[in-house]
């Protein structure tokens, strides 16, 4: 019988995972119900690692870089998992989750693994059968969510770690005797030598695994993973210290890439959920008691229940016979693993240093939520099934499949397709059987009104129904022709926010979570402003109205025409400017393009409005820049013309100081794949710069001309960053694949090539080159920014700092140093410097350069750290060294 259960022992983790697999497919089947805020969110994410590998380039550097990129904040492993289920069963919602299969899969095992090696084959069966019917663990199941693929790496990493810990040795044995070769690969592969090996790689590349689905992995397997270096370098273990290290390193090996593209967009997106989104949400400050016990308050939520009182109930009734009978056996038989126990004192201690670990860390970060601390309960799942097996034998089975059963009640109510019997139930996860939502329906209508445009909607509600996560995600779902962005929730944006998109979505009723005050503001400018006009309205199933508007005159109009002579030409057929303006503001132009679709498509116009008759004046300029992609870059179709006309109604900036006088137009077409140029013919056209005009209404300024206008203030340093990040911010949401920074740079590298000496045009360029996180192309930027500005300390604060950011301290050493010689007040890069020692890994200059930043108790606390450090350090290299000393002499066997 114990042959057959060890060669079948799987067969009910089988079932089960079948089991749960036939029930969640057919809720997804049930459910019509649109993802919410994350769920969308995250489904985008897996949309866009879907399209990169489309068309892969496995030995190019670039397109590594540009897919780590696609994700900048969250690591990309499930999106990348994902986007394999997408190309074998299709990229709609349902299809994406089909990828929790997979780690339904990895965490089954995992579970069963843990119970079976810490306690005995049913526990490891009954924990398994919790994990599908907590309430916790089947509602992230049924969301698009990072938790759920979470949990079952960080459990796999768990049991591959305690997997690794019971091949240690029960005494410390001779070197020699430990690695004594085994008669065949048989037994070589069977030999605990080989196996904590083993384990040791699967441990490192787990963990590694699971950094890559989300950041807080770290939190549940930092302290076991402590405690067992710690025990490890205790008992001087010196082999399996090495075998630590190697894991260390292939977790560095799996996470690095990723890591090492985004880290400073990492520490600083982890710092405002961590923080200020639980300002934002009211979440308890850390030095309060809520916030200590809000996860023990949702852990009966999280498990249900049935399950946890019937558990306790088993521990209760357990302590009560072992007290009244010291010879009471029944209960404890084969339930604890004696070959476990011989290696760590009890199982509990071993889950506890997982469990109460994690509980601390996750209660000390402020930002609190019911699925942040999912990958416990794994974890919790053996210790209740341990509680559900301590009942007698002969009724025991009853009150096991008697709790399970009143589980399953409580699972059927929330899940099942019911009416809304008890609407007080927030968790509550019926499958949505009622009216269809009208996302694709307003997706459909932006398409057939502008079939060859890319458009950016303005979504001014967020609700979980709708919201800007969701509408982004339909309408990438075709072709990623259109992108839903929230906008309005500044005061101070509003203006700008409603004169830069030609569609916008409003709904009457319940706005969700948006600034009252912005977003009233705005909806009031769209709906009765008279620049928008009604395209269509849809009823929504919580009787409120959805309306869809669009922009009288938008900023860009596409026509398909007919085939012409000039196939493979571009040309300007006009170009309307008022007479005259004064300088300073903006001055509306409207450019009609014609031309063959992929000429238009990938086309950046180079504009010049040069003054008619230089002056020569030394401090007045005579001319000011237009360049932008045709279509603003914004041409995609489905199903593109071969020619078209573009007519774009835009807004250019004069200088301030520009000369008055007359200026006409220069313009040559600029292939932005090809690097082709062309003279374009300019129709007459010409406008008077004079002080004394009027100023004529224009529209919002394109988006490669306001970060000029921004980049222009970098040279002032610090002060003026957060302004230009704070608008660039705003500008990005217009634009959401940022193509108007490639416009950006093709144009500015084109007129280098004319003007090399040109400082303004080369921080302009740094600039658009820092934005897109090209940190080869930053570096070489802002080296030409120095040699043109090198008294300017921040122009070589700069360079440190992309080299800094692109892992490159001893190349931006120099540059940060002779940023404090001309400006040595400057406490950024002071910093700086600081930070730069700490990248070479020079610890005594680093303590030299910023502990000037630190108080005097964390100095101290600091120096007695890292003496603590170095002296462990030193006793772990001694240990080996002796050790391997040893085996020399006495020799192999």
């Amino acid at each position: 019988m114990k042959n057959y259960q060890k060669r079948h022992g799987w067969l009910p983790i089988a079932g089960l995972w079948l089991l749960g697999a036939f029930c969640d497919r057919l809720w997804f089947a049930l459910d019509r119900s649109i993802p919410s805020w994350d769920q969308a969110d995250y489904l985008t994410g897996a949309l866009n690692y879907w399209q990169a590998l489309q068309t892969p380039e496995w030995f190019s550097g670039d397109w590594w870089r540009s897919l780590w990129l696609l994700s900048s904040k969250i690591p990309p492993g499930t999106y990348i998992l994902t986007a394999f289920f997408h190309n074998l069963f299709g990229i709609e919602a349902d299809r994406a989750t089909l990828v929790y299969l997979l780690f339904s899969a990895i965490l089954l095992p995992s579970v069963y693994g843990l119970g079976r090696l810490l306690f005995n084959r049913n526990i490891g069966i009954w924990a398994a059968a919790l994990c599908l019917m907590f309430p916790g663990l089947y509602h992230a199941r049924l969301d698009f969510l990072l938790d759920f693929p979470l949990t079952a790496v960080v459990t796999f990493s768990f049991y591959s770690l305690s997997r690794w810990k019971v091949t240690e040795p029960l005494k410390l044995t001779s070197l020699p005797s430990e690695i004594s070769p085994p008669h065949t690969i048989s037994s070589f592969l069977k030999s605990p030598a080989c196996q904590s090996w083993f384990w040791a790689i699967i441990l490192g590349l787990s963990v590694g695994l699971s950094l890559m689905i989300k950041q807080t992995a770290l939190f549940f397997l930092i302290t076991p993973i402590a405690w067992v270096i710690v025990s490890t370098i205790r008992d001087r273990r010196w082999v399996r210290v090495l075998q630590l290290l190697m894991a260390g390193f292939l977790t560095g090996l799996v996470m690095y890439p990723w890591y090492s593209t985004n880290w400073l967009l990492v520490f600083t997106g982890s710092q405002r959920a961590a923080i200020q989104a639980a300002v934002v949400e009211g979440d308890p400050a850390i030095y309060t008691l809520p916030a200590w016990t809000f996860y023990a308050e949702q852990l009966p939520h999280h498990v249900s229940w049935p399950f946890l009182v019937v558990s306790l109930t088993g521990f209760v009734f357990y302590g009560w016979r072992l007290r009244g009978d010291r010879h009471f056996t029944e209960l404890t038989a084969d339930l604890e693993n004696l070959v476990w126990k011989s290696h760590f004192n009890s199982p509990f201690k071993w889950l506890a240093i997982f469990g109460i670990g994690s509980y601390v860390f996750l209660s000390l970060i402020q930002n609190k939520d019911f699925r942040y601390v999912l990958p416990y309960l794994p974890v919790v799942s053996l210790v209740l099934a341990y509680g559900l097996m301590l009942f007698p034998r002969h009724w025991g089975k009853w009150v096991r499949w008697g709790t399970c059963t009143a589980a399953l009640v409580f699972i059927l109510a929330d899940v099942w397709p019911v009416h809304e019997w008890h609407p007080d139930i927030l968790a509550s996860h019926h499958a949505y059987r009622g009216p269809d939502w009208p996302h694709q329906e307003a997706i459909a209508e932006i398409m057939e009104t502008t079939p060859y445009l890319r458009s950016t909607l303005g979504v001014l509600p967020s609700t979980p129904m709708i919201n800007q996560h969701n509408l982004n995600y339909y309408g990438n779902l075709q072709q990623f022709q259109v992108y839903g962005r929230q906008v309005g929730t500044r005061r101070s944006h509003v203006v700008q926010d409603a004169r830069s998109l030609d569609w916008f979505l409003t709904k009457t009723g319940n706005q969700g979570s948006v600034p009252t005050e912005a977003q009233g503001a705005i909806v009031e400018l769209v709906e009765t402003g008279g620049e928008f006009e009604l395209q269509a309205s849809w009823p929504l199933p919580d009787e409120s109205t959805l309306n869809l508007y669009h922009h009288r005159l938008p900023m860009v109009t596409v026509e398909a025409v007919e085939a012409s002579a000039t196939e493979g030409m571009i040309t300007l057929d006009r170009v309307t400017v008022p007479a005259q303006s004064p300088p300073g503001v903006p001055v509306p132009v409207t450019y009609e393009w014609t031309g063959d679709w992929d000429s238009l498509r990938d086309g950046v116009v180079i504009l010049t409005w040069q003054l008619q008759n230089s002056a020569a004046s030394p401090s007045l300029r005579e001319s000011w820049l237009h360049d932008h992609g045709i279509g603003k870059g914004e041409l995609q179709a489905v199903t593109a013309p071969l020619q078209a006309k573009v007519i774009e109604r835009m807004a250019m900036l004069p200088p301030t100081d520009v000369m008055p006088g007359t200026y006409t137009l220069v313009a040559t077409y600029l292939n932005r794949k090809t690097g082709e140029t062309q003279a374009i013919d300019v129709p007459g056209v010409a406008i008077a710069i004079n002080p004394a005009a009027t100023a004529t209404p224009a529209p919002e300024l394109d988006w490669i001309t306001q970060l000029r206008s921004l980049s222009a203030a970098l040279p002032q340093g610090p002060q003026a960053l957060e302004f230009i990040f704070d608008d660039m911010g705003r500008v990005n949401q217009y634009d959401p694949i940022q193509d108007y920074l490639i416009q950006a740079e093709k144009s500015l590298e084109y007129r280098l090539k004319q003007e090399p000496n040109n400082v303004e045009l080369v921080y302009n360029l740094a600039f658009s080159q820092v934005l897109q996180q090209d940190v080869d192309g930053a570096i070489a930027a802002f080296e030409r920014v120095v040699q043109l500005d090198s008294e300017n300390p921040y122009a070589h604060a700069y360079l440190g700092f992309v080299n800094l950011y692109g892992w490159h301290p001893r190349q931006g050493d120099p540059a940060i140093k002779r940023a404090l010689e001309l400006g040595p007040d400057g406490i950024e890069v002071q910093l700086l410097y600081g930070i730069s020692a700490l990248m070479q890994g020079n610890i005594f200059a680093t303590w030299s350069r910023l502990r000037g930043f630190v108080p005097s108790l964390v100095q101290f606390l600091v120096l007695l750290m890292g003496w603590m450090v170095l002296f462990l350090l030193g006793v772990i290299f001694v240990g080996i060294g002796v050790q391997y000393r040893n085996v020399f002499r006495k020799g192999f066997p």
